[in-house]
């Protein structure tokens, strides 16, 4: 019996190691609140729902990029509490697509 009972422990306490492991993990991915459709956001981001998501992007498209992670509190339903929990899963990026490398010229052939 003790045996088996330390088998478990072993068991038990390697499931939580590796629980903890993966817990940061899961929390690097990142979301840029100026493209990001309402699916992402609510996938992403912690206590945004469906409806706080479509809010976002609601006030996105009516007031313009956010220029701030802190500007997120501005919509409603949205609080500081909510921002700061999700402070490193918030990009505040462009909205304008990357550039693309000039293409390099091609030396005539002789």
């Amino acid at each position: 019996m003790p045996l088996i009972h330390a088998r478990f422990r072993t068991g038990l306490l390697t499931l939580l190691l590796l629980a903890g492991l993966a817990g940061p993990a899961f929390a690097s991915e990142k979301v840029n609140i100026n493209t990001a459709d309402v699916a992402t956001i609510d996938r992403v981001l912690l206590n945004i729902g469906p409806a706080k998501a479509e809010a976002i992007v609601a006030h996105r498209k009516a007031n313009g990029p956010f220029k701030s992670v802190e500007q997120l509190a501005l919509v409603k339903g949205v609080g500081l509490k909510t921002v700061e929990k999700n402070r490193d899963r918030i990009v505040v990026g462009s909205t304008k697509p990357a550039a693309k490398p000039a293409a390099k010229p091609v030396a005539a052939k002789r």
